[in-house]
């Protein structure tokens, strides 16, 4: 580390000394989480311990939380329940913070002389210990930002396993196989450790069948979608029954070519959607009892090929068969069905 630039400047401590880009990752996400007091907390405490490996800064981002540091002390009363809450791992019951006088409670932390003034405050360590959850080899299991699944690396050598977290980049995936013994990503045993998508979608994966890359591939793919169309995905998947995880990803990448209606379960409630609310249609509800929305609904189910489920309508309106749109290059699959066509009018 030559240079470094941060909010935690405590981490200067580093320049001069050896990192990997994986722990430096995993330092600032774990960082990236820290409010402002916890970012006091592990600065002071850092500050304190005089620490200057890696190794022991990710391991303080897990127990700093149990410690105090005064920053202010123009509030005693907000001082006193904060430690009452950091002594008590963060939580407390109603009554007991009712019944407390935060006030008395500072001033037998002040008067106890067991601060250490540090330039990030007045640091009280609450006798915390700095354990080993990090070896420098496998990281702890931590969920940030938006992953869809853990996979469990079981280790080639006798290591300790190791959680990745999905949709990840080539190279981190690589770092992570390495750690823990793996050369080939082919070859690489694992398991599906924890799983946050959509229970569709875990009912068809398997480990044995779907390769670390069509997993990871799927995950990213499901990453850019926003809660609206991840709802939209439970039904199109229903819809299509996709078998693998390559398979899902392409239905992920082309939700545009669907059309879903939520909570629209029969002909006749689909009818009466499409003519009271899709818009199409200059509806006049003096004439509602001469309309036929089951026949308008059979109609256009019966044009659309769509199907109900218990999420709601959905039908495709692709230009290719669905088997294609799922085929490993669907836009491969789709010059080739033009080129036969063209080649018929010729």
């Amino acid at each position: 580390m030559d240079e470094l630039d941060s909010f935690y400047t405590v981490l200067n401590t580093l320049i001069g000394t050896q990192v990997t880009l994986d722990e430096l990752d995993y330092l600032a996400k774990r960082l990236d989480s820290f409010d402002d007091g916890e970012a006091a907390q592990f600065q002071g405490m850092a500050h304190k311990l005089g620490l200057s490996e890696i190794k022991d800064l990710i391991n303080l981002t897990f127990c700093c939380q149990k410690i105090t540091v005064i920053t202010d002390f123009s509030d005693l009363e907000k001082i006193g329940r904060e430690h009452y809450m950091n002594l008590n791992g963060g939580c407390a019951r109603t009554e007991d913070l009712e019944a407390l006088d935060g006030t008395e409670t500072a001033y037998l932390l002040i008067d106890s002389e067991a601060g250490t003034v540090t330039p990030y405050g007045v640091v009280y360590d609450n006798g915390m210990k700095l354990e080993p959850l990090y070896n420098g080899r496998q990281f702890p299991e931590y969920l940030y930002d938006n992953s869809g699944m853990g996979l469990k690396i079981v280790p080639a050598e006798n290591q300790a396993p190791e959680l990745l977290w999905l949709p990840a980049s080539e190279q981190q995936i690589r770092r992570t196989l390495l750690r823990t013994g793996w050369q080939d990503p082919d070859h690489a045993d694992y398991t599906i450790d924890v799983f946050l998508l959509q229970k569709e979608v875990g009912e068809i994966l398997d480990e044995k069948r779907d390769s670390l890359d069509s997993l990871n591939a799927m995950c990213g793919a499901i990453a850019k979608l926003d809660q609206k169309d991840r709802a939209k995905l439970e039904a199109v998947i229903i819809f299509a029954e996709p078998e693998n995880a390559g398979e899902i990803c392409r239905l992920a990448e082309n939700l545009d070519q669907f059309d879903f209606i939520p909570g629209v379960h029969t002909p006749k409630e689909y009818g009466k959607y499409m003519i009271q609310e899709s818009g199409r249609f200059g509806y006049d509800d003096h004439l509602d009892a001469f309309y036929d929305y089951e026949g308008y609904g059979q109609h256009r189910i019966q044009q659309e090929n769509g199907r109900f489920s218990a999420y709601g309508y959905v039908s495709y309106f692709g230009v290719m068969a669905l088997e294609e749109l799922m085929s490993e290059d669907p836009a491969e699959a789709y010059q080739a069905q033009q080129g036969l066509q063209w080649g018929r009018i010729e």
